[in-house]
């Protein structure tokens, strides 16, 4: 066997959560598993051509462990770095510490990459899910309690308007209806999240081109421009819950962006991800979608609570667009993240691809 090649064994590794590799004392890759491709955004055989040193923004901390590691100075050293990766939506650097160990086998480091953020993140994912069902169960609650005494004043102030003779006072009548069908419209925006999906085979890149054509229409002077993997495949997914969701984030996009710079862009990118981990189980495949725009990005005091029902950073807005959106992406069991700064605001979707809804664990 090839001193330079891992046994199969060493397989394994592309179960588990952590990104790691294995090196040569030079800094050679010998092995790099699926979650250290995704995050990183390069394909593995890329990966195994190059050299763990071209991973890093400063490479010094990793040369010099390696060095000592080779010296026998010590058996195993961890440091914080900046690790490179490919844009998808974002080009900034993940902030990872690394921990690099002696192996029994040849001249071979064990590297193991853990992102500092990926513990808050999931720590994050898990209080927005929670707080995402408290929300809806709120909402849900306070819509039947508001349908019922709204259909009767609608029906007063009809009854009202037939028997008056004045039209100053028949307007005052249209008011109130026109209010109380608002009001009914809203409330059935709330009560449309509860509404289980209806899983249909699904292709993500249908669903972006519709949305991309009704946004089109709405906001020719915006570009929206699709970056599409099409080797994605079709998955088991509600194709208008889905539709609906992107559609409220490309069109809270495109009123974010109109008027505020000289050449309003939305870029629409999808990619496949491998062993992802989405609402706590762990998935062999997941697509992300990524929506970015130009745009001045999100007040920092809405950006903790876009999420939240009610909440808007838009003059008129209802404040249900990204509500409804995070309550469809998480019935498909999928996330959604963003990072907003002026001139860049990205959300980032990831839905696990499977079929008959199965996790793929």
């Amino acid at each position: 066997m090839n001193a330079d090649i891992p046994p199969p064994e060493f397989d394994a590794f592309d179960q588990l959560a952590t990104m790691v590799a294995i090196a040569r004392s030079d800094g050679h890759c010998l092995l790099a598993n699926s979650t250290l491709e995704n995050a990183v955004a390069v394909s593995r055989r890329a990966l195994l051509r190059g050299n763990v040193l071209d991973w890093f923004i400063d490479p010094l901390p990793m040369r010099e462990t390696l060095l000592a590691l080779q010296r026998n100075e010590v058996t195993s050293g961890r440091f914080e770095a900046q690790l490179k990766r490919a844009p998808l939506g974002s080009s900034e650097p993940l902030l990872v510490r690394v921990s690099a160990s002696q192996m029994d086998t040849g001249d071979w480091v064990l590297l193991e990459i853990v992102e500092i953020e990926q513990q808050t993140r999931q720590d994050r994912e898990e209080r927005a899910l929670g707080l995402a069902q408290a929300n809806k169960e709120l909402l849900r609650n306070l819509a039947h309690e508001i349908k019922n005494p709204l259909g009767g004043i609608r029906g007063a102030a009809q009854l009202l308007e037939r028997e008056l003779d004045r039209p100053q006072l028949v307007e005052y009548t249209q008011v109130i209806i026109g209010e109380a069908d608002r009001l009914q419209s809203l409330v059935n925006r709330l009560l449309t999240p509860h509404r289980l999906p209806s899983y249909l085979l699904t292709n993500i890149h249908e669903i972006l081109v519709r949305v991309k054509g009704v946004v089109q229409a709405e906001f020719p002077q915006v570009a929206i421009q699709p970056d599409f993997d099409t080797s994605l495949p079709e998955f088991d997914a509600d194709p208008e819950q889905l539709t609906q969701a992107i559609l409220n984030i490309v069109r809270n996009a495109a009123q974010a962006l109109a008027g505020t710079t000289a050449s309003p862009t939305i870029r629409l990118t999808t990619r496949v991800a491998r062993y992802v981990t989405l609402a706590r189980k762990r998935y062999r495949l997941a697509l992300a979608v990524a929506i970015a725009d130009n745009g001045p990005g999100i007040p920092e005091a809405l950006r903790d609570k876009i999420f939240y029902p009610l909440v808007s950073g838009r003059e008129g807005g209802s404040g249900l667009g990204l509500t409804l959106a995070q309550s469809f992406i998480q019935q498909h069991h999928g996330s959604i993240e963003v990072e907003s700064k002026p001139g860049r605001t990205c959300f980032t979707i990831r839905l696990p691809i499977t079929n008959g809804q199965k996790n793929e664990s």
